[in-house]
């Protein structure tokens, strides 16, 4: 029997973080064996997210990240005693996964997209599942 289920590890150095994740989902399409089918990208974090975005220009992810602070900044009078109310109002914006479709044993894609982990309260180390199902 094919595994379909895989957790890969996901360290970021910031504390926010846009992390290409291109390698993982292409690893465990390879190691399924599907060829028709979709992926679901997971992330077990409530300060953490997954999205598909551009990956051509550098700059998109800067965007992002300021476009999040501005939008969602950490305020004094948030109550939340970890003192990260920010990174769950990120994550629940971006949110925790994505799905992606398989065809032809490929990953269907735009063409500048890319799979990111998002990291809204680092650094961090953090787990990311892929779920591969045949269909």
């Amino acid at each position: 029997m094919t595994q379909t289920l895989f957790q890969y590890t996901v360290s970021t150095d910031k504390k926010q973080a846009l992390v290409n994740i291109d390698g993982y989902v292409e690893d465990a399409l390879s190691k399924s064996g599907v060829t028709e089918g979709i992926m679901v990208v997971f992330c077990p974090h409530t300060t953490g997210g997954i999205t598909i975005n551009e990956n051509a220009d550098p700059d998109v992810k800067t965007d992002l990240k300021l476009g999040l602070d501005e939008t969602f900044p950490n305020k004094p009078e948030y109550i939340h005693m970890e003192g990260n109310s920010d990174g769950h109002m990120k994550s629940s914006v971006i949110g925790a996964s994505e799905t992606l479709i398989i065809s032809d044993g490929q990953l269907i894609f735009g063409t500048w997209q890319s799979v990111y982990f998002c990291e809204f309260d680092g650094p961090r180390t953090r787990k990311v599942h892929v779920k591969v199902i045949e269909g």
